[in-house]
């Protein structure tokens, strides 16, 4: 298949985020309140620096502007965010794996992170988000001490690992939804995902938190591109596998725990988005990080305007949304590869 590059990239790219100013406001705009598209960029200008001089929002109606600035451009913003770590994290355990059937969730850390939330709920902690980061923390320390052997964690058993502490710890979740069945509701959604409790003060931290993350496995991009043709060549060129790959499974794992502590489990982002955006473009991670970090917020804003407005004003979790869309394609993909997996 003939792959975007050169100059086609940089269109891409300009086309990408021109997609993504059109599809934040047009989700700002749907919704139980009526308001115009118009007045949602309108909105949104106003808040840029020497822009908001030219900008007037004094006909827009208080109640409009209250519900785009501090109801749904917090929760799109932050939706976009949690989209780009989960496919940014996808990248590099496609990467670190070399299969494209890896998904950021494929050593138990969501359902690390899941227990903390859990235990959170059930014990009426006041921050769920730290009891969550936590769990998914611990989970990653564990899953790694169980694959270690001597100072190696083979790829092989960091699989086993996490199958296994995830179905444990899963375990322990169906164990307390069983003795505090009050609190099975507020569980379950949790699970399940969900960006209904977003704010600034939240997109703030998420920014300040996945940015310099994503920056460090940006730059192991190089490293990325020459692991995925195998360990012994890698080790070959001159590159550290073991270290690298654990510098990645801890940076990505700390993603993917920032991601969780926030919106609890939305599936499926880091399987669908990499897998897609590998296909247009092709392996070289230089792109497909940064590209597939674009489109996985593209897929969450989507998926999120969905989720408040199938069946409003009933909420559906987004995290059923994505796995709709990330089931199939994971059954699409095991066909695909099932000679390779026997």
């Amino acid at each position: 298949m003939r792959h975007f590059k050169g100059k086609n990239i940089v269109w891409n790219y300009i086309g990408i985020v021109l997609l993504l100013v059109v599809l934040v406001v047009s989700a700002v705009s749907f919704g139980a309140a009526n308001i115009t598209a118009a007045d949602t960029f309108k909105v949104i200008l106003s808040q840029i620096p020497l822009v908001n001089n030219y900008i007037d929002v004094s006909s827009i109606p208080d109640t409009s502007y209250t519900i785009i600035m501090k109801v749904r451009l917090p929760r799109i913003i932050l939706g976009a965010l949690i989209g780009a770590n989960l496919s940014v994290v996808g990248v590099t355990y496609q990467g670190i794996f070399k299969n494209p059937m890896a998904d950021p969730y494929i050593l138990g850390i969501s359902s690390g992170a899941a227990l903390g939330s859990a235990l959170s709920i059930v014990f009426h902690f006041n921050n769920t988000a730290t009891l969550a980061f936590v769990g998914a923390l611990l989970t990653t320390y564990l899953v790694y001490s169980i694959a270690r052997v001597g100072n190696k964690a083979p790829t092989v058993n960091l699989l086993l690992a996490g199958v296994a502490v995830s179905f444990f710890l899963s375990s322990i979740i169906s164990l307390l939804m069983v003795l505090f069945t009050k609190q099975i509701d507020k569980i379950v959604f949790w699970s399940l995902g969900s960006l209904v409790a977003s704010n600034w003060n939240k997109v703030i931290l998420v920014l300040l938190l996945s940015l310099p993350m994503i920056i460090i496995i940006l730059a192991n991009s190089r490293e990325l591109n020459i692991i995925s043709t195998g360990e012994e060549s890698a080790k070959n060129l001159g590159v550290n596998t073991e270290k690298t790959k654990k510098l990645l499974l801890v940076i990505s794992s700390l993603l993917i725990a920032t991601s969780v502590s926030f919106t609890g489990i939305i599936g499926f982002v880091g399987l669908i988005i990499p897998h897609s955006v590998r296909i247009l473009y092709g392996a070289d991670h230089k792109r497909l990080i940064p590209l597939s970090g674009l489109y996985g917020m593209a897929f969450l804003i989507v998926c999120d305007t969905l989720a408040r407005t199938l069946i409003a004003p009933t909420e559906i979790p987004i995290g059923a949304i994505t796995s709709f869309f990330g089931a199939p394609y994971f059954i699409y993909l095991l066909y695909k590869n099932k000679d390779k997996v026997m």
